[in-house]
């Protein structure tokens, strides 16, 4: 469904660049899907820091400035396919970096200084491979996607397709 036209649906990510792109994309593409299973288009593979819904869209300019967090640059690394018990399957990081859970408590602040609520449920760092993946084949290993992250990103879903509104870049040195 989607949302009033006085609302955008949002949501904070890591953005993957083309080469960790493809890599996620050939995890992907490594799996047996069963019948039905919806895998994720390549361009919108990535990484949910925080899910936001829908929000007025007269606020825009304003989230995409308070979403705005210092961060430190972190190594992701993915090597890991698991099913989950309601049918999404997802790549998972080995590890949790302090600098992924700093940066994503970082925006959790953000969120409550802007008025909003931060999910209650505990943070699982993934990349979806695929919805209604209820059966399907977990490939039993593949080469580790190393990631380089500095930056994130504010989305906007809608009708589908995705749009990035503000990339948060660390500034090179």
């Amino acid at each position: 469904m989607d949302a009033r036209p006085d609302t955008t649906r949002l949501f904070l990510a890591l953005w993957p660049d083309p080469a960790v792109r493809d890599a996620l994309r050939a995890w992907r593409d490594a799996w047996t899907w069963p019948r039905g299973a919806s895998p994720v288009h390549t361009d919108k593979l990535h990484v949910t820091l925080h899910f936001l819904g829908d929000l007025p869209t007269a606020r825009l300019a304003e989230l995409a400035d308070g979403f705005a967090v210092p961060f430190s640059p972190f190594a992701l690394r993915f090597e890991r396919g698991a099913l989950w018990h309601n049918g999404i399957a997802v790549l998972e990081p080995s590890e949790e970096p302090p600098g992924l859970l700093d940066l994503h408590a970082r925006l959790s602040q953000a969120l409550v200084g802007l008025g909003l609520q931060p999910e209650a449920r505990t943070y699982r760092p993934h990349v979806t491979m695929a919805r209604r993946a209820k059966g399907a084949e977990v490939p039993a290993g593949g080469a580790a996607v190393d990631w380089q992250v500095d930056r994130y990103v504010l989305v906007a879903s809608r009708g589908g397709s995705y749009t990035v509104l503000r990339d948060y870049l660390i500034p090179s040195a």
